[in-house]
C-alpha cells in the first residue's frame, strides 16, 4: 500500500516532469521567432562609436539579454490609441514569393491606417523591388489588416516592429524574400537613420544560409539606430513621425511570448494601403 508520503513525492516527481516538459516545448517554439536584431547584442565602444553583432534571438532563456538591450521604461504613460476596427488578423499563406506586378520604374507609396494614427511611407520600388513588390502584394490581399505590432525597442536601438498576424514573431506569409538594397548610402556607417522602413528577417551574423529570411515583418525607425547593414531598407516614413513618437511616449514592457519588449500602446494596423503615385 502506498503511503500519503510516498504518494506526496510521487504526485511531485510528476508535476516537476510536466514543468520540464513545457520548458522544453517554450524553447523549441522560441528558437523558431524571426527578430530584427541580436538579444545578446555585443556592444563594443570605441572613440564613441557603438560596434554591434548581429544574430537571431534564440530562446526565452536569453531574453533577458534583448530586454536590456532594449532596457523598457520603468513607467508608462496612458495608453494614447484607439480601440482596434472590428476584424481578425490574416490566415493566408502562399508557397512561392508573387509574381512580379510593380514598375520599378514608378513611385508606389504605403500608409498604415493604425489605432495611433496613420504613417504614410514611400517605397523604394527601384532598389528594393522584391521587398516592395511583396508589400503591395500583401497589402491587396489585406494579410497586414487587424495585425498588432508586437516589438518595440525604446533604448539604444529605436524601432517599431509589425507585419505579423500572429503578434508573436513567428507569423509570415509563407515565403522568404531575398535580401536587397544592403549597400544603400542612408545605412552606411552602421546606423539606419529616422524614418527607415526595413525588412526583419533571422540572419544570424554569421552563417550565409540564414540569409535571405525576410517574410512580412518590417520595422519602422523612429530614431537613428545603430544596426549593421542586414535588413533590407525599403521605404522611408513621409508621414506619422509623430505617431511613432506617441507610441514611444507610451513606453514599452516585457514581452516574454515574443521574447522581447512589446509597446504599452496597443497598436493595430486596421488597413493598409499601397497606391502609385
Amino acid at each position: 500500500m502506498v503511503s500519503k508520503d510516498q504518494r506526496r513525492r510521487q504526485l511531485a516527481r510528476e508535476k516537476f516532469a510536466r514543468q520540464q516538459q513545457r520548458r522544453t516545448a517554450d524553447r523549441h517554439r522560441a528558437r523558431r521567432r524571426t527578430v530584427i536584431i541580436a538579444s545578446a547584442l555585443a556592444v563594443a565602444l570605441a572613440a564613441g562609436v557603438a560596434a554591434f553583432s548581429s544574430a537571431a534571438l534564440m530562446g526565452n532563456d536569453r531574453a533577458g539579454d534583448d530586454r536590456a538591450a532594449s532596457d523598457p521604461s520603468p513607467t508608462a504613460a496612458p495608453d494614447p490609441c484607439r480601440t482596434p476596427a472590428k476584424g481578425t488578423p490574416s490566415t493566408a499563406k502562399w508557397k512561392k514569393e508573387p509574381a512580379m506586378s510593380i514598375d520599378t520604374g514608378a513611385s508606389y507609396t504605403a500608409a498604415l491606417h493604425t489605432t495611433c494614427g496613420q504613417i504614410e511611407f514611400k517605397l523604394d520600388a527601384a532598389g528594393a523591388p522584391h521587398t516592395v513588390n511583396s508589400f503591395a502584394f500583401l497589402s491587396g490581399k489585406h494579410f497586414f489588416d487587424h495585425s498588432r505590432c508586437h516589438r518595440f525597442l525604446d533604448r539604444r536601438i529605436y524601432v517599431l516592429q509589425c507585419g505579423d498576424p500572429t503578434a508573436t514573431g513567428t507569423g509570415g506569409p509563407g515565403y522568404t524574400l531575398p535580401d536587397e538594397n544592403l549597400k544603400d548610402p542612408k545605412i552606411k556607417g552602421g546606423v539606419y537613420p529616422a524614418g527607415t522602413v526595413a525588412m526583419a528577417n533571422s540572419y544570424d551574423g554569421k552563417h550565409d544560409n540564414t540569409r535571405n529570411s525576410g517574410g512580412s515583418q518590417f520595422f519602422l525607425v523612429y530614431k537613428d539606430s545603430p544596426l549593421p547593414a542586414n535588413y533590407t531598407p525599403f521605404g522611408t516614413v513621409t508621414g506619422g513621425m509623430d505617431v511613432l513618437k506617441k507610441i514611444a511616449a507610451a513606453g514599452s514592457r516585457p514581452d516574454p511570448q515574443i521574447g522581447s519588449t512589446a509597446p504599452n500602446a496597443t497598436v493595430v494596423i486596421d488597413r493598409a494601403t499601397v497606391g502609385r503615385s
